[in-house]
């Protein structure tokens, strides 16, 4: 090709870098995430056609900067109709986690060899990866390369031996030999290219027969009936409304599910607006509502609700997000989903643990004057975190009670699995961004949750996407933004855990070691030149 043989203008390395963005992008707006598969390809040419001088890699980073900021940009634009701080701060630190890989990738690849240079790009991307992945603060996985295969399951069933981040060590691989094979004439590396793309499909198809549900490859086998209300109440609204009008709505979908025979029925993420003191559950009386329903109907079902819960501690500060009343008391205030059936006496509560930054939690330094909080319903600012994933047990089934923001956590999603988990939940209110890309995406992202732990997966969301997925990462059935209702499915329990979810996200720790391990020999080989040179 010529664009490896000629000097380039910086007409063509905008091109280049535009078709990046695009190629990059395509994966995040509900179409095939297969472009991710050439994506880099265009930002390997710009790199390929600098030099390794200081000027020429300041150059690079540059261009790499542009592609990535926005590539993001235009993946997250839609966080802008909720807080315009969430678009640009997720896109500035977003890109700098991108760009940092790319660059370390550039300078070592024009002073070692070829296979560690790229070895080093494969390896530190997945490791920023997994470092934003993991970040107690600041973790927005949103943009992680194997998460824009959401709308191509059938593609991805292999991800239960690696999770996500295998999709992301997939895309960079391909690139990095379609690249080779562009650039250097022979058939061979034109095969190498196909059997790479090709290999992983095959398997994920294996995979996806043999995971049929009709071949019922469950340890367990035993089948229950779940429900999922969508009230359908407007995010901006829905703490301005009054209890009771709340509490009715719910009230008349609760009325349609079907009590008799679900074992559980899911409801919103604080789809009870009453703030509930977890000493005196029993007491609230939005709680005693549909408590006296499930009697009344002689109902053996565990409703499973969102609520904000308080946790009082006394006089004692217990850690850095506690609040404080004038009276001295010290309390968390935990976005919860809570259990509750007929037993007035039972109620289990998981506080979530994941925590989206800006809304439910910020860096310490930047809590001082609310500057940086961002009110969409409800408490805002830091919240009390859950330190644990326990799944919600009724009637021998084991259901995970995950609240909207963690299901974006592959391995989080599978210490529920761990603690015991037959069947995923979730629940969200996730329409602060309107009709636009971040709902459909929050329910995809369910899809490859499926897949990693071979969990089927009932959803319930405020305003949409709610339904039901099974262990294939297939939707059975679902309710639409904007709609109203009740809906349930037959969904199967299993007691197996995959690969992935044993080991969790191993890939992300395996390549932080080796990177390092790929840096620390180039500064070692660097140096000993410059010593034999000097």
């Amino acid at each position: 090709m010529k664009l490896f043989n000629q000097p380039l203008s910086w007409r063509q390395r905008l091109v280049l870098s535009l078709l990046s963005v695009l190629l990059l992008s395509l994966g995040w707006q509900t179409l095939s995430g297969f472009t991710l598969l050439v994506g880099f390809v265009p930002l390997l040419i710009i790199s390929h056609s600098y030099t390794g001088t200081a000027k020429d890699t300041a150059k690079v980073a540059l261009w790499a900067s542009l592609t990535f900021l926005l590539w993001h940009l235009t993946t997250i634009w839609w966080v802008w109709n909720a807080a315009a701080i969430g678009t640009i701060a997720g896109s500035l630190v977003g890109s700098w986690w991108c760009l940092l890989p790319f660059t370390l990738f550039h300078i070592v690849s024009k002073r070692m060899p070829k296979g560690l240079s790229y070895m080093l790009l494969i390896t530190a991307w997945i490791a920023c990866e997994y470092i934003f992945i993991k970040a107690p603060v600041m973790s927005f996985p949103w943009l992680t390369l194997g998460g824009g295969f959401a709308f191509d399951t059938w593609a991805v069933q292999w991800y239960e031996y690696t999770g996500i981040l295998g999709g992301s060590m997939w895309v960079l691989l391909v690139n990095i030999l379609l690249f080779e094979a562009l650039k250097c004439k022979g058939v061979g590396r034109w095969v190498a290219t196909a059997l790479a793309v090709v290999a992983p499909l095959i398997l994920s198809l294996v995979l996806y027969s043999k995971n049929a549900p009709e071949k019922q490859l469950y340890t367990s086998g035993k089948a229950i009936n779940v429900a999922a209300i969508q009230p359908n109440v407007d995010c901006y609204e829905k703490f301005s409304g009054t209890e009771a009008t709340q509490q009715q709505n719910l009230m008349e979908l609760l009325k349609q599910s079907p009590v008799d025979s679900a074992t559980f029925i899911l409801m919103p993420e604080t789809a009870i607006t009453a703030t509930v003191n977890e000493r005196f559950i029993a007491a609230t009386w939005a709680i005693q509502g549909i408590n006296t329903h499930l009697k009344l109907s002689g109902s053996d079902a565990m409703v499973i609700a969102g609520v904000q819960s308080i946790v009082p501690y006394g006089k004692r500060r217990i850690s850095d997000t506690n609040r404080r009343t004038k009276y001295g008391v010290y309390y968390d205030i935990f976005n919860s989903s809570l259990g509750i059936t007929t037993d007035p006496l039972n109620f289990p509560v998981h506080h979530k643990g994941k925590l989206v930054i800006g809304v439910e939690s910020l860096p310490a330094w930047f809590r001082e004057g609310g500057l940086f909080e961002v009110d969409l319903g409800g408490v805002s600012g830091q919240l009390g975190i859950g330190d644990s994933a326990k799944p919600f047990e009724h009637n021998g089934a084991k259901i995970a009670p995950a609240i909207c923001y963690e299901a974006l956590y592959g391995d989080y999603m599978g210490e529920f699995v761990r603690n015991g988990a037959q069947l995923f939940g979730v629940i969200s209110n996730d329409g602060w961004w309107g009709d636009t890309l971040g709902y459909k995406y929050l329910f995809a992202y369910c899809r490859l949750r499926a897949i990693e732990h071979r969990r089927d997966i009932v959803r319930s969301a405020n305003t949409g996407i709610s339904g039901f997925i099974n262990s294939r990462g297939d939707v059975l059935q679902s309710l639409g933004w904007d709609e109203r209702g009740v809906i349930s499915h037959t969904l199967r329990l299993n007691d197996r855990q995959t690969f992935y979810t044993r080991y969790g996200d191993y890939m992300g720790r395996l390549s932080l070691y080796i990177a390092l391990l790929c840096l620390l020999y180039t500064v070692a080989v660097s140096a000993k030149k410059k010593f034999y040179l000097d």
